[in-house]
């Protein structure tokens, strides 16, 4: 596995949720690729993320889920880096980039609960949070 030359931060923590939902059906779509740029180069979380970087998180992404406990150590590694007040927002873009594609494949919803799980967000907010990226990326 590549390792982080410095420990995750929170926009790494952000990108790998994000790459984790694509890769997590086994089929990286174009759109969610896009999804995962739009969102670094507009949103004003990412200001001062290196794109370069992209490629690192990804690898990682891939790494860990080749790996029997990959996405436990995946947590692992977001919980130690995203403050908690970004646990939503993570988890809004977990499920824009699900949405992306227009579809939503079973391993994509799978993960997508236990995001969920890990980062203790409340069933009423995920919903309304899965709403919102429905209503954005209905075709």
């Amino acid at each position: 596995m590549q390792d982080f030359p410095t420990p995750m931060t929170h926009q790494d923590a952000l990108v790998a949720l994000m790459v984790a939902v694509s890769a997590s059906d086994n089929d990286i779509r174009t759109a969610e690729l896009v999804k995962i740029q739009s969102a670094v180069n507009m949103l004003p979380v990412f200001a001062d993320f290196d794109l370069d970087h992209l490629n690192t998180i990804s690898q990682v992404v891939f790494d860990l889920f080749e790996q029997e406990d990959g996405l436990d150590a995946l947590f692992g590694l977001v919980r130690e880096a995203l403050p908690e007040r970004l646990y939503e927002t993570a988890y809004a873009l977990a499920c824009d980039v699900a949405a992306a594609d227009g579809t939503l494949e079973e391993a994509e919803l799978r993960l997508l609960e236990e995001m969920r799980y890990e980062l203790n967000i409340d069933r009423l907010h995920a919903a309304a949070i899965e709403r919102g990226a429905r209503a954005r990326h209905i075709v």
